[in-house]
């Protein structure tokens, strides 16, 4: 039914917007034509976006803000510009807090961002967990608050040459405002109305609050300004998950829960449950034939093996049976009291930026801008259920669910002076901008240290900063149809820091309460199990803390010089051509053009064409960081360290050290303008190919017999057991890509009156990406089987299938009297779920054995969907507005997960087919954990999210 209704209003305002063009046609003088401009991508000054050689899409986020549901960068960028991905996360640690963003379908890390012109830092953070751009390090475009820009400027092209690293995909500029008109604000409340939430809440949950202002002035009367916002979010949780149907209680479990009601804790007669003395496992003997005759629901047969038992390894093959229903039913708990949290973290944050200029004489002016943001989140990972030895039950008899407390600050400053030296335009600038997240980690423990653990930890915090300085100095010529040259320099100082945590964040504790972080010999028989031998887990559970190991303190600069010529041939031929060097400290240098074109074959017909080289340099983040944290693999927790550049690990089975990735790319398309129906069109194809890619190797597992370099095997499983690890993974420039992409965009504004109006806007981007020429492997693990979890499956998916191929946006904004209107549908291609039977985790998918031959296990689909987005406004007075509405009107959500994969459809076998007496099925939902994947999103799981705002304009 959801489907159906979706396709009618789709239709009905297709045909809606048809029948108004055709009326236009009838009537084009009431048209009140307005040209958007744009400075990016040139050096030349402002220019009809019609104009340009290369596409640029430019949005008005005043008039977004007001009327659509979104209120973050991120999520509105997601909705109006379809080459544009990013989805909040779930259960992925730190990226929970800090979305991820695509454009084109390329990395998170190949857009560049810019604030009003001037490069913006990237975030702390490494996207290490299982998400579309696993591996990148991006800006955290929701820093910034949307309240305090003006407009956002996409340039869908490489543009490295102009701007530097990081932009293969194309360039993002965030305009701030300028306005000196006075107070305008926007207080914004909403939630989640959702069918599919598991919070006793009536479906609703995800409460939001939003507090946003501006103010603006003049400084004194010659063009001077001051603007200021203030942003403050209040976010709720949102809940995602159904009920876990695994086991939660063994017998065990149960015996202890009795014992403890009677005051007698098993965990007070031993630590190792190995080196116990004979004494004391005399006492755990006996108490077990105690309280075990409390558990009733115990069959006789069980309670007489129980009672025979006269060793703990047989009592330990007794009670490790499943007995999770009897055991809630007696504690009067469901299997909802041990859901998950997922869907959206908590957020608190609070945001102020600047924006301001001052005249310095008639041909200069100073400007600063800049801003703070803070943001406290809160997410949730796995629940530790008493079975496990994350567990210990002394302070959790019933599990508990740990949760990542992350303390975001940002801060950013620009200061210059820009003016006229005779016929040059000089500009002159410094920007500085640095992004710290703290880890807290909370409901917690380490269980090595048993009954001492605190339930918080603080983990540590990562930093980084950036330095630029800028000289842009630019004149033009009055040369055949206009000449304009540019040339400057840059200067950038990067710092990466990781500070350790606490140590009983990170610290595996002994039996005799002594703290140990790296292998210094001690036996592991000196360590705490549980009562079925497991030995537990160090550090904070969740994530462990950053050990002094991981504490670094890395810097390198840059340096660049750049050309850049703009020239009309004629008014209706224009060619741009710009050069770059650059030179980085850690890697070396690079080199790279940009030739664009710009033909008119009528007036209102334009064609366009660019080709650049383009590069990316590896991140210090990407170079340096190191860890140690609980990732879940198929349903399984391991011990997973990320091992950085340098390292001896990295060095014999990698390799060698980071360099640069190195792109090519090109664009054609054309423009098309009909004035009298103020109706634009614009297309354009594009190719990109880079070279290098940096990826983030799959998990390879430490090594316990041959090896292809014996001598190198006792050093990689002393660096495996230094951090306790069992899994490692690597940076590393795995690959080579190729994407091709095209990119559709059609604009069209009917005014009827001074009183209505009508604007049309539809948005589409179709792209591919693919691995190409094989994968830059190491001979060492090329040549010995090791190659697929060097760039395994799971990646390949990541990067070519998990974000939509296809995404259109078609909105409509229609304005009467004192009423708007607005309504979007956006539609989001399918996706492919990566982490799909890989069991063994040797970086290929899984295969079963059919009639003699192996069949792979299928990756699932997630199919297409419409979201839409529909809101309502009425205009009190000329100062304020209020709006009603909702995005994902209809309540629509991603496919559910499968809970067994499916077999290739080539063999013709169907889902759960039984083969040599076993069925055929890999659980992607954790045990019905999770209802859709938390490994890729199209656009999020929350359901309907319904919201008022008042607008005010003084």
């Amino acid at each position: 039914m959801k489907k159906n209704y979706q396709k009618i209003i789709t239709l009905g305002i297709i045909f809606f917007a048809i029948s108004e063009v055709s009326a236009q046609v009838t009537d084009s003088t009431k048209d009140k034509s307005i040209e958007e401009v744009v400075v990016l991508g040139s050096r030349a000054g402002s220019r009809i976006k019609t104009d340009t050689p290369v596409p640029v899409d430019v949005f008005d986020v005043q008039k977004i803000a007001k009327e659509s549901p979104q209120t973050t960068l991120n999520q509105i960028l997601n909705f109006v510009a379809p080459s544009f991905t990013s989805n909040t996360q779930t259960v992925a640690d730190g990226t929970d807090h800090i979305d991820p963003a695509q454009l084109r379908g390329l990395g998170p890390d190949q857009t560049l961002v810019l604030l009003n012109g001037k490069r913006r830092h990237t975030s702390s953070l490494v996207n290490i967990n299982g998400t579309p751009g696993r591996g990148s390090v991006g800006t955290d475009l929701n820093a910034i608050p949307a309240f305090a820009l003006s407009k956002i400027e996409v340039l869908r092209d490489g543009a490295a040459a102009q701007y530097g690293s990081d932009a293969i995909a194309g360039v993002i500029n965030l305009n701030l405002k300028r306005s000196t008109n006075g107070l305008s604000g926007a207080l914004t409340a909403g939630a989640n109305f959702s069918s599919e939430s598991n919070n006793l809440t009536g479906g609703v949950d995800g409460e939001n609050y939003q507090v946003d202002l501006n103010y603006g002035a003049k400084i004194g009367n010659k063009g001077g300004f001051i603007n200021l916002t203030a942003s403050a979010v209040y976010r709720d949780p949102t809940s995602r998950a159904s009920a876990y149907s695994g086991s939660i209680y063994n017998i065990f479990n149960a015996i202890e829960g009795r014992a403890r009601q009677n005051g007698f804790d098993f965990n007070n007669y031993f630590t190792n449950i190995t080196t116990v003395s004979s004494a004391n496992a005399s006492t755990i003997i006996n108490a077990i034939h105690q309280y075990a005759q409390q558990v009733t629901y115990l069959d006789p047969v069980t309670q007489g093996k129980i009672q025979d038992a006269t060793s703990i390894s047989t009592l330990q093959g007794l009670l490790s049976a499943d007995v999770t229903n009897n055991e809630l039913a007696y504690r009067g708990l469901t299997r909802e009291d041990f859901n998950m949290r997922v869907g959206q973290s908590s957020l608190r944050s609070g945001q102020l930026f600047a924006n301001a200029e001052v005249p310095l004489g008639e041909n200069w002016k100073a400007y600063a801008f800049g801003g703070y943001g803070y943001r406290g989140g809160n997410s949730a990972g796995f629940y530790r259920r008493p079975v496990q030895a994350n567990t210990f039950s002394s302070i959790y008899p019933n599990g508990f669910l740990p949760e990542i407390g992350s303390t975001i600050q940002d801060i950013s400053f620009v200061g210059g002076a820009k003016g006229k030296m005779g016929e040059w335009i000089v500009d002159l600038s410094n920007t500085f901008g640095k992004n710290s997240f703290r880890y807290d980690i909370k409901n917690t423990g380490n269980t090595t240290m048993r009954f001492a653990s605190p339930s918080e930890f603080y983990a540590g915090t990562m930093g980084f900063s950036q330095n630029t300085i800028n000289l842009d100095i630019s004149r033009p010529f009055d040369v055949l149809a206009g000449l304009n040259l540019a040339f400057g320099g840059e200067v950038r100082f990067e710092n990466y820091k990781i500070t350790a945590g606490d140590v009983d964040s990170y610290a595996r504790y002994d039996v005799s309460g002594n703290p140990h972080y790296t292998n210094d010999g001690t036996p592991i028989t000196s360590f705490p199990t549980d009562f079925f031998g497991a030995y537990r887990p160090a550090g904070s559970q969740v994530f462990p803390g950053f050990t002094p190991t991981n504490a670094i303190n890395k810097n390198r600069t840059s340096e660049a010089i750049y050309a850049d010529a703009e020239l009309n041939f004629t008014k209706r031929f224009l060619a741009d051509v710009a050069l770059r060097y650059e030179n980085y400290s850690d890697f070396g240098s690079t080199f790279n053009y940009k030739l664009a074109l710009r033909y008119k074959l009528l007036d209102n017909l334009n064609v366009r064409a660019a080709a650049q080289t383009g590069f990316r340099a590896p991140s210090l983040q990407q170079k340096y960081f190191s860890n140690v944290s609980t990732q879940f693999i198929a349903g399984v927790g391991y011990q997973v360290a990320t091992f950085a550049d340098g390292s001896p690990i990295k060095n014999a089975l990698i390799g060698s050290e980071l360099k640069q990735e190195k792109s090519k790319s090109y664009s054609a398309g054309f423009t098309y303008k009909i004035p009298s129906l103020n109706l634009t069109f614009t297309a354009d194809g594009y190719f990109v190919k880079i070279k290098d890619r940096i990826t983030l190797t799959d998990v390879f597992a430490r090594p316990t017999g041959p090896f292809p370099n014996g001598s190198q095997l006792a050093m990689i499983q002393k660096e495996f057991d230094a951090v306790g690890a069992s899994q490692a993974i690597f940076f590393a420039n795995s690959i080579d890509t190729e994407t091709k992409g095209l990119d559709l965009v059609i604009s069209h504004k009917i005014t009827f009156s001074e009183k209505v109006s009508l604007t049309n806007d539809f948005g589409m981007n179709i792209n591919k990406t693919v691995n190409v020429g094989g994968i830059h492997a190491s001979d060492i693990l090329a040549n010995n089987g090791y190659i697929n979890n060097y760039f395994s499956e799971s990646s390949r998916v990541y990067l070519e299938e998990a974000i939509p191929r296809t995404k259109m946006n078609l909105a409509h904004s229609l304005k009467v009297g004192d009423f708007s209107f607005f309504v979007r549908n956006g539609f989001f291609g399918k996706i492919t779920d990566p982490n799909a039977g890989d069991a063994n985790k040797d970086g290929r998918i899984d295969a079963i054995i059919v009639n003699g031959k192996p069949v792979e296990i299928e990756h699932p689909v997630w199919t297409a969907r419409v979201i839409t987005d529909l809101s309502v406004g009425y205009s009190f007075t000329k100062s304020v507005q209020l709006v009603v509405g909702a995005n994902n009107l209809f309540d629509v959500y991603p496919a559910h997960n499968y809970t067994s994969a499916k077999v290739s459809r080539a063999t013709g076998i169907t889902d759960g087919q039984i083969v040599y007496g076993a069925p055929v099925s890999y659980d992607l939902s954790n045990a019905d954990q999770f209802v859709y994947s938390r490994n890729v999103s199209q656009f999020g799981m929350n359901g309907r999210y319904l919201f008022a705002r008042i607008n005010f304009d003084f």
